[in-house]
């Protein structure tokens, strides 16, 4: 049996365009829907948030002389076609019935998000993609992704990283003595200044007692295998012990 029921998937734009700095790639689009469905095939009722930095960075703004409030509009709607994207390949790959729901309307491709209707999806079976973020700017993905998380009562948020197998003690790009975590405490994560993700989002999954489980997306199976109760990544939680990696 799985290890949770229901959870959200934290996916980057980057993980969309692969290797390439932005854009797409049809190779990382059509492994992050396997990943997906590794998930699922396992019973696990599964939302994801996807974000749209492959196709537009808010904090661009400056570079292309805009308002940051219509640049943030802007990679609102990035997220949009990155899960149209996915929903295109997870249809294309399954018979699941694959729902997109977005902070704002755009109703002839997509469903509107109220949480009732998204929690009635899930306990159908369907993969819900979250997509808009919370529809307002000056926020990242980190913050949609766990005020939806706690909104859809998903027992824990899976955080996809690019390149990064985990959290660590220090810049593993930087520092080759870097050490990763195999698990640490909310408290710890803070007192230490570790990123993670921005701070809202981060004491907001403290506050609900969301586990996050930051992991390497690049790998394979790895979905599966933490819904199926192994360790990968870094585990997060309220009462862990502060334990590095072997």
């Amino acid at each position: 049996m799985a290890r949770y029921k229901r959870v959200l998937i934290k996916l980057s734009g980057q993980a969309v365009a692969g290797a390439q700095s932005s854009g797409f790639s049809a190779a990382a689009l059509d492994h992050l829907a396997r990943e997906v469905l590794a998930a699922r095939e396992l019973g696990v009722e599964v939302g994801i948030v996807i974000g749209g930095g492959n196709v537009f960075r808010g904090r661009s703004a400056d570079d292309w002389g805009i308002d940051r409030v219509e640049a943030d509009n802007i990679g609102m709607l990035g997220t949009v076609i990155n899960a149209i994207l996915l929903r295109g390949r997870l249809t294309a790959l399954s018979e699941y019935d694959i729902r997109v729901m977005t902070a704002f309307p755009i109703t002839s491709i997509a469903e509107p998000f109220i949480r009732l209707r998204a929690t009635h999806h899930l306990e159908k079976g369907k993969i819900v993609i979250l997509a808009g973020g919370i529809g307002q700017p000056f926020v990242t993905t980190d913050y949609p992704s766990v005020q939806r998380a706690a909104e859809i009562d998903a027992e824990a948020i899976l955080v996809a990283k690019h390149g990064a197998d985990g959290v660590f003690d220090s810049d593993p790009n930087v520092n080759p003595d870097a050490r990763r975590f195999r698990t640490i405490s909310y408290d710890e994560v803070l007192s230490r200044g570790l990123r993670v993700m921005d701070q809202a989002a981060f004491i907001l999954a403290r506050d609900e007692k969301l586990p996050l489980h930051v992991f390497d997306i690049d790998a394979t199976g790895t979905i599966a295998a933490l819904c199926n109760g192994e360790e990968h990544g870094t585990l997060i939680a309220a009462n862990v012990e502060t334990v590095y990696a072997d």
